[in-house]
């Protein structure tokens, strides 16, 4: 890579556009979701629970239906994952994060198209349509 004006021109508008993406709306209501999250006590227990099923489960797990009690701790990991999702600070977050990972994957594949239509941008949302060509690296798009 030459080091020269173009570079310092380059490096600038990153700075830029990472600046308006950290004022935009859905940044700010990201961290505010991150924010009730963490000093939720409710979900800090739920967390704590999974977290606890989830170690006793990943002990055991090799072992399979051979293992004692495996259904049961499996179940139990199932129940606290769900206890957790369900609570309505940790599904404000997620639905936020989803809303910030999309513009990400805009502007990434924006800036990939505007150079060639056969850059494959790694979207971060499996259900990401934007664009013609979705990275999969199969010939299936091939002209």
């Amino acid at each position: 890579m030459i080091v020269n004006e173009s570079l310092f021109d380059i490096e600038d508008q990153t700075e830029l556009l990472i600046q308006t993406v950290l004022s935009s709306q859905t940044v700010d209501q990201y961290k505010r979701n991150k924010e009730k999250m963490r000093c939720s006590e409710s979900v800090q227990t739920k967390l704590v629970n999974f977290l606890t099923s989830k170690k006793e489960f990943e002990r055991i797990e090799n072992y399979g239906s051979h293992a004692p009690d495996f259904r049961t701790k499996q179940r139990a990991l199932r129940q606290a994952k769900r206890q957790l999702d369900m609570c309505e600070e940790v599904a404000d977050f997620r639905v936020s994060e989803t809303e910030v990972q999309d513009i990400l994957d805009i502007v990434s594949t924006a800036i990939a198209k505007t150079i060639s239509e056969d850059i494959k941008v790694d979207a971060g949302n499996p259900f990401f349509t934007k664009g013609n060509n979705h990275g999969c690296g199969g010939s299936c798009h091939a002209s």
